[in-house]
């Protein structure tokens, strides 16, 4: 799944934006401007399918918190627009990972013919190394 599917899977009206105040350098702007960008996203009480929210809610990732809340913070930009655009954008990203169905990995074993030739090559390099010793006559 795209960026662009996960954008209309996603409604604006389940997500809470909030304005807040940036941390570090910045100066006078970053003291008096709110411009980065707090985005609260409950997937319990969105309208997603539910295997995507199975998904995101099963996902080790440190912007879903245990109630079920991705929390994404915004505030490399300057303006409050742009950091509203990337937190957004940071959104239906984590919710197209957590669309995609990875394939169930099938276990396989090694070949008897592979065991063979590993241990053909073991023994060959132990009798190379082997040879290196001191010569007696």
């Amino acid at each position: 799944m795209t960026t662009d599917e996960a954008a209309d899977l996603l409604r604006e009206s389940e997500v809470v934006i909030e304005a807040i105040r940036a941390q570090g350098k910045g100066g006078q702007n970053v003291n008096k401007v709110s411009n980065a960008v707090h985005l609260r996203f409950d997937i319990r009480a969105s309208s997603l399918p539910d295997a995507i929210k199975t998904r995101l809610l099963s996902m080790s990732d440190r912007r879903v918190t245990s109630e079920g809340v991705v929390v994404i913070k915004a505030q490399t930009e300057r303006s409050l627009e742009a950091n509203r655009e990337d937190a957004l954008a940071r959104l239906r990203a984590l919710i197209a990972a957590a669309a995609v169905v990875r394939r169930p990995r099938r276990p396989t074993k090694t070949t008897r013919s592979a065991k063979r030739r590993r241990m053909d090559s073991k023994t060959h390099r132990g009798r190379i190394k082997a040879l290196r010793g001191r010569v007696e006559e």
